[in-house]
């Protein structure tokens, strides 16, 4: 065999080939973006095993993404980041003081979180200022009404006649003279941890003041007494509040 370095040279030169080819094949780095397929392959095996950076210097947008059907969406992000990973599927981040995210829509609704689970949380934020323009329709799982009702609820009271009957109130369930100018009120709930205050209704021949004391859990005997005179006991119309 005439000149065996030639072709032990060449033959070095294939096996690097067969055998480099692979390596250097086995990822997707390096190889261009082939539209309308999968990047870089259907293969599993060229997967991007480093992050693909896309840098630019300009006054619009870095990158952008269109979609003229009237039934698809520009974009579409996935990950299988778990619940202990840092990272997120997507994250804006604004190095500059301006806006991190903006989104728009001409549709009746900007847009939706879909949660696995309904009683998961739709975001968090570390921000406490109001988010202007922001309405929520519940607070702790109620609405601005049954926040309204549970206040009214725990602000009980009951308006007494001079004789003793119970003309209105809310949480009140009797009320009945038991002496001269003393009356027992009854609520349906415990008023223990209650402030209560009696007030003694104006009107001509009516001033006067009251006292109160709880009796029992859910009563309270009021005491109503004229102005006049050494502080007697006379049968007055009051007001009594139960603030819980």
């Amino acid at each position: 065999m005439r000149n065996p370095g030639k072709y032990l040279l060449a033959a070095a030169v294939v096996m690097a080939v067969l055998v480099g080819a692979p390596l250097a094949l086995g990822a997707g780095e390096g190889r261009p973006l082939d539209g309308g397929a999968r990047n870089p392959s259907d293969d599993a095996r060229q997967n991007y095993t480093r992050e693909t950076e896309i840098i630019a210097d300009v006054a619009t947008y870095a990158t952008r993404q269109s979609n003229k059907s009237a039934t698809g969406g520009g974009a579409t992000y996935g990950c299988r980041a778990g619940s202990t990973s840092p990272r997120a599927c997507v994250r804006a981040s604004n190095l500059a003081d301006g806006l991190g995210f903006s989104f728009a829509s001409k549709g009746a609704t900007v847009g939706r979180i879909e949660a696995a689970s309904a009683t998961a949380k739709p975001f968090t934020t570390n921000a406490t200022s109001v988010a202007t323009g922001l309405n929520a329709d519940q607070v702790d799982g109620k609405s601005a009404s049954e926040i309204v009702d549970d206040a009214r609820a725990s602000n009980l009271f009951a308006s007494v006649s001079s004789a003793g009957a119970l003309s209105g109130g809310r949480g009140a369930a009797t009320a009945a003279p038991e002496a001269t100018g003393q009356y027992l009120v009854t609520f349906n709930r415990t008023v223990t941890a209650c402030g209560l205050n009696a007030t003694v209704v104006g009107g001509a021949g009516d001033a006067g003041f009251a006292s109160v004391e709880p009796v029992g859990t859910q009563s309270v005997r009021v005491r109503t007494f004229a102005q006049a005179g050494a502080n007697p006991a006379a049968d007055l119309a009051f007001h009594l509040t139960a603030l819980c």
